[in-house]
């Protein structure tokens, strides 16, 4: 991996955790959660195993130093690295498919595994969790989820037409 390509997914990590720290709740309580969603982006950019061992890697040290969850430090941790290869594999193999589907696709696929795994793993450190798991799946999940793949296709779009604008002004 080029050092080029680490920098900027360790920009996106990092644009990515500011956002989730001053994004308020839009949506009865809810928030996109920004370290998933430019997780995905880094991923739509560079979707090597080794940048999504990169940006898991960072995505769980973000996350477990802003959670208030307990267990939350080990389960984001676990949860991004299995959610970062799982999803970077999905993405190489769905090359072939347009892109205005696979972004909202892998951003809404890739929410809800992340959101399991990590109330699983979660489950699994403390042995409890604050609300049953269903509960939890239901009301904080899946409305993540559904906010979370508009927001990588909307952060994507911007993101990508940036990129493309500069590598249009490097041929020139």
């Amino acid at each position: 991996m080029k050092l080029r390509d680490m920098v900027l997914t360790s920009l996106l990590m990092a644009i990515g955790l500011v956002l989730h720290q001053v994004t308020p709740p839009i949506v009865a309580g809810m928030r996109p959660n920004f370290l998933l969603v430019m997780l995905f982006v880094s991923l739509f950019i560079n979707p090597t195993p080794r940048n999504a061992l990169l940006a898991g890697m960072l995505g769980g040290i973000f996350a477990a130093l802003t959670t208030s969850f307990p267990g939350g430090q080990i389960a984001n941790i676990v949860d991004e690295l299995i959610t970062s290869q799982v999803m970077a594999a999905l993405i190489r193999k769905g090359k072939n498919v347009n892109q205005k589907i696979m972004v909202p696709v892998v951003g809404f696929i890739g929410t809800i595994m992340s959101g399991t795994n990590f109330l699983l793993v979660a489950m699994l450190v403390t042995g409890t969790l604050p609300a049953a798991f269903p509960v939890l799946f239901t009301t904080i999940v899946i409305p993540t989820a559904a906010i979370n793949t508009v927001a990588t296709s909307v952060l994507y779009g911007i993101i990508a037409a940036t990129g493309s604008a500069a590598r249009q002004k490097d041929v020139r």
